[in-house]
């Protein structure tokens, strides 16, 4: 073989009918130049199992080896980083440390109903997975993924939030991403690979289409603009714009800036006041999550983790400077007509334009508890700022991070602690593995009440009923914040013509 081939590994080594002495170095394995993470095996012989093109004795300099199928320049005799394995006998180098420790994360995960995935999610085909962990080490979240029996395997489906980048880095396509379980069905349009709707020339970006993360919002907003001036070319010249994005959260954003990249005529119309969609909505100085991403006009977007004031003043800086159209207070009712002359009717005048990208989000109106007294003024849906509550008792419904969130910023903002947290499952499932930490922890020091499987029965003017498990419960109370998330547009896009699809955890 060589003393100067090397194998740089971390997971799996696929190399032909070998048997390779190794020796123990510090803290790596090293013979002729087997290198095997931070594990070794003092002394004695291990089989290895690899799969060449060719022979190994004798490699050539830019010789092409397969390395766990993965095709890998050779170039002086040096081969990596490689994720590796070694397989064969029961010692043959498989980490069952890490193997016990993943199975203890997934019998925690299932004690704590943390199995069940909220968004976008991977599912592993076991006949082609390897157990190479590419895709366990990639995760941004960090426990979501873990190794047992050799496979890749699901462990804590509720802290995946859809980044994508396992299945980017499994060398196998083992993995496919999907929405919703099979016990839980997810609702989303039906898309084109182009993001065009099942009605032409209306495309759909972002949150809507269930990519809820700001960097695939962005990346999914440029690109559905570039698809849609491409289908412009295909149709006559009417004297609209070009088109109207609706909604101006990240996807709309990346829509504006690339149809002016493009020099096309748009126009964009967000309801609310604000700028920044969904994001405008998170509580004060709430830390945003993204990675680096391309923004047009403006170049690779850096953030990593950044509060929701930067972001949306960084946005803010962004529009001030290339001034696409925005136009607030508008709601979109309907779309009348067919490419490319749409009637856009809204909530203050109508629009037309040859294309229309949809960048909605999937919670633009607050679903409600539908209980009495839920029309009283001290019924909030959202948390602007954790001060307004400070010396209030305050009643927090919802199980999702925004919940948590809001409950833990107010009880963080009392001097005397009055804050409970009303969910009506078993366990904060949804909710972000450091949301859920932060909650334990207030609860241990007294100063947040949780209350899991409770329901709010009636709304007072100073006080709530809830039934708490079998009990009906009146407590004193000041406010009450409901966090249950959004009711989804469903009625609006099928009347347009959109159609709607549940998945079920499949393709």
């Amino acid at each position: 073989m060589g003393d100067r081939l090397r194998l740089n590994a971390g997971a799996i080594v696929l190399v032909g009918d070998l048997d390779i002495e190794i020796e123990r170095r510090e803290e790596t394995a090293v013979h002729r130049g087997l290198h095997i993470g931070g594990y070794a095996i003092v002394g004695g012989r291990i089989r290895v199992v690899v799969a060449r093109h060719d022979h190994i004795e004798g490699m050539a300099r830019d010789k092409s080896a397969v390395v766990g199928h993965v095709g890998l320049n050779h170039t002086d005799h040096q081969l990596g980083p490689v994720s590796t394995r070694l397989l064969g006998g029961s010692d043959a180098g498989v980490d069952r440390r890490l193997e016990s420790k993943a199975v203890r994360r997934l019998d925690d995960a299932v004690k704590a109903h943390m199995t069940e995935p909220p968004t976008l999610h991977p599912v592993i085909d076991p006949a082609k997975c390897l157990g190479c962990g590419a895709c366990v080490n990639a995760c941004p979240e960090g426990d979501v993924l873990g190794l047992i029996g050799g496979k890749s395997v699901l462990i804590n489906g509720a802290n995946c939030i859809g980044h994508g980048a396992c299945k980017a880095a499994c060398p196998f396509d083992a993995i496919d991403l999907v929405f919703g379980t099979t016990r839980r069905g997810v609702s989303i349009p039906v898309l084109s690979p182009s993001f065009e709707s099942t009605m032409s020339g209306v495309f759909v970006a972002g949150e809507l289409g269930g990519m809820g993360l700001v960097r695939n919002a962005i990346i999914q907003g440029s690109q559905a603009v570039t698809s849609a001036a491409h289908f412009l070319k295909e149709q006559a010249q009417t004297g609209h714009i070009d088109m109207l994005i609706v909604g101006a959260g990240p996807a709309g954003i990346a829509a504006a800036l690339q149809a002016k990249a493009l020099g096309l005529a748009a126009t964009v119309i967000e309801q609310s006041e604000d700028l920044g969609g969904t994001v405008a909505n998170f509580p004060k100085n709430k830390l945003v999550m993204t990675a680096p991403v391309e923004l047009p006009l403006v170049g690779k977007l850096k953030f990593r983790e950044t509060s929701k004031e930067a972001l949306l003043d960084f946005w803010t800086g962004v529009i001030n400077e290339h001034k696409p159209d925005i136009r607030f207070g508008i709601q979109m009712v309907s779309v009348e007509g067919t490419a490319p002359h749409f009637r856009v009717q809204t909530t203050k005048e109508e629009f037309c334009a040859r294309s229309v990208i949809l960048a909605l989000g999937r919670r633009g109106t607050p679903r409600k508890l539908d209980v009495p007294g839920e029309h009283l003024s001290k019924v909030a849906y959202r948390l602007a700022d954790p001060e307004q509550y400070a010396d209030q008792r305050v009643l927090v419904v919802g199980g999702g991070d925004s919940a948590i969130e809001a409950a833990c910023e107010i009880a963080e903002a009392q001097a005397t602690p009055n804050v409970a947290l009303s969910y009506r499952g078993e366990g904060f499932a949804r909710a972000k593995l450091k949301n859920r930490k932060r909650v334990d922890a207030l609860e241990a020091s007294g100063r947040l009440r949780v209350m899991l499987g409770s329901n709010v029965k009636a709304i007072k003017e100073n006080g709530v009923i809830i039934l708490n498990g079998d009990v009906e419960e009146e407590m004193p109370n000041d406010a009450v914040l409901i966090c249950a998330g959004g009711v989804l547009p469903n009625a609006l896009l099928e009347k347009i013509g959109v159609s709607m699809d549940v998945k079920y955890g499949t393709p």
